[in-house]
């Protein structure tokens, strides 16, 4: 088939990648210059890295390389992406510079693409322009006088050069990575930094105790198992019953950690609530050098605040305190946007509240000849996107055994249901399915017959998930794809393990 991958991010290149693999044609667009979604050059604030370690960052079929730091840089993942898309042919696919301005579905199925070259027909179309498109500016009174006097206002995607804040009074909005990142970066060379913070969060220690790297609490199998997830398996039940305070116990201990460790107390930062409560608002990775500066005075974080109004050199706070504002970047959010897809077709993709309705996190049901990827944000967002790719190259193919369309809308909605009570509404509307990684890989898998051997997500239970586990999945889709003909029935065991395995991986 011919098809059109909207965005040349994580999830656009591996979808580009297994596609082509797979035998079909593939154009990928974007409208900026390089490949990398949130790691373009355009788009990396100062500052900027993973959240998660490299090895849990990669591919599996493409590790990093060994000289990266631990959490790579923006510019770092940006570069492994770009030779990732050399590696694989998929820098031949692609248009960048190239923004599509719409594209709608034919009357014979077809997609039509427009962008400022004109219009193209494809027989598919996949979304991957990612959840963290589109910042979202909070609306200010007096921004005009603001900026008319010489101020200054960003998102955080679009300030790139620290030299900007030098010897300015600068104000950072959010509490979030990204505002913690970029505060660290300006306050070493601005006259003052005020991290403007409407709700505190929780954030983990990189090394909790300043030993242990955080990954081998929450990156493993039993870490994702400490959040209740909708259906409980195995040692999940054991854990959310009768191990319940132990389980509880484990998760409030490392908040326990990061009071100590960070000295929050002592600053007036100490979130509402318990650790356990994280997944409610956001899982936040403590930026190296912030609450440093808090200590030395070189960032002052101004907790359950907002602006209320800007002036010319100023900013006013909820409780009435003006600060002096010269510079002020909001790290706010992102808005998930798709307004390329015509009205009729948003209107079958989003609910009342703009939650995207998607299968999966892959498939919207009535829409068809349509996939979304990258709409499953993790802590392991690559290996994410690179399963649910094969998913998508398997239905292309015909070989995923769906649920009938009213089972499948039944299973969004109660998706949706359940992440509203988890994160209390907190999941980017249906786009954002932290800390419940790996069960999403589980279940994209599992449809596909080809979950890894039973005794390596064994191990992950205790061990960081090491994408590079899954790197036979891929060989093992395109070989079943090319003897499509030979397939066993959807009811036949998979002939990738043996019954027993098959039963206890499922």
């Amino acid at each position: 088939m011919r098809i059109a991958i909207i965005g040349a991010g994580v999830a656009g290149l591996c979808t580009a990648k297994v596609l082509l693999q797979a035998g079909h044609e593939v154009t990928v667009f974007d409208r900026t210059p390089d490949v990398g979604g949130v790691w373009s050059r355009t788009r990396r604030y100062p500052g900027l890295t993973t959240q998660s370690p490299m090895a849990q960052y990669s591919l599996s079929d493409f590790p990093m390389p060994k000289d990266f730091s631990e959490w790579p840089t923006g510019a770092q993942v940006q570069s492994y992406l770009e030779a990732y898309a050399a590696k694989f042919g998929v820098d031949k696919t692609l248009r960048l510079n190239t923004e599509v301005t719409a594209a709608h579905a034919t009357d014979s199925g077809h997609w039509t693409v427009t962008t400022q070259d004109g219009a193209e027909m494809f027989d598919r179309l996949v979304v991957a322009n990612g959840v963290f498109c589109e910042p979202a500016i909070p609306h200010y009174p007096g921004l005009d006088e603001f900026t008319a006097a010489g101020g200054r206002l960003y998102a955080g995607s679009d300030f790139h050069d620290v030299e900007d804040a030098r010897g300015k009074h600068v104000l950072v909005v959010g509490y979030g990575k990204s505002a913690c990142d970029v505060a660290v970066a300006i306050s070493r060379v601005a006259a003052s930094t005020d991290v403007i913070a409407r709700q505190m969060l929780w954030k983990l220690p990189r090394k909790i105790g300043g030993i242990l790297n955080f990954k081998m609490l929450m990156l493993t199998r039993l870490g994702e198992a400490l959040f209740p997830y909708r259906r409980l398996r195995g040692f999940e039940k054991f854990l959310h019953g009768a191990g319940n305070r132990l389980r509880r116990a484990m998760l409030n201990s490392v908040g326990s950690v990061s009071v100590r460790q960070f000295g929050l107390r002592k600053h007036g930062l100490v979130p509402a609530g318990h650790m356990e409560d994280i997944v409610r608002g956001a899982i936040g990775l403590a930026t190296e050098g912030f609450f440093e500066g808090v200590t030395d005075g070189t960032i002052a974080v101004r907790r359950d605040r907002t602006i209320v109004r800007l002036s010319t050199g100023q900013a006013e706070l909820n409780d009435g305190t003006k600060l002096p504002a010269d510079l002020i970047v909001c790290a706010t959010g992102f808005r998930q946007g798709v307004p390329f897809l015509t009205e009729d077709v948003q209107r079958r993709l989003l609910d009342e509240r703009g939650n995207f309705l998607l299968y999966r996190q892959i498939l919207p049901v009535d829409i068809p000849g349509l996939y979304f990827n990258g709409y499953n944000s993790s802590f392991f967002s690559p290996l994410n996107a690179e399963m649910a790719a094969l998913w998508i190259a398997a239905d292309l193919a015909g070989t995923v055994n769906l649920p009938s369309a009213p089972e499948m809308r039944r299973a969004i909605t109660e998706q949706v249901a359940f992440m509203d009570t988890v994160t209390d509404g907190h999941h980017c509307h249906n786009t954002k399915i932290i800390p419940f990684s790996i069960h999403n890989v589980d279940e994209v898998l599992s449809d596909l017959g080809l979950n890894i051997k039973p005794r390596i997500r064994a191990a992950h239970w205790l061990a960081p998930v090491d994408p590079a586990a899954y790197r036979h999945v891929t060989p093992a889709l395109l070989e079943r794809l090319r003897s499509a003909k030979s397939l066993p029935s959807p009811a036949e065991p998979i002939p990738l393990f043996s019954e027993v395995e098959q039963s206890d991986a499922g």
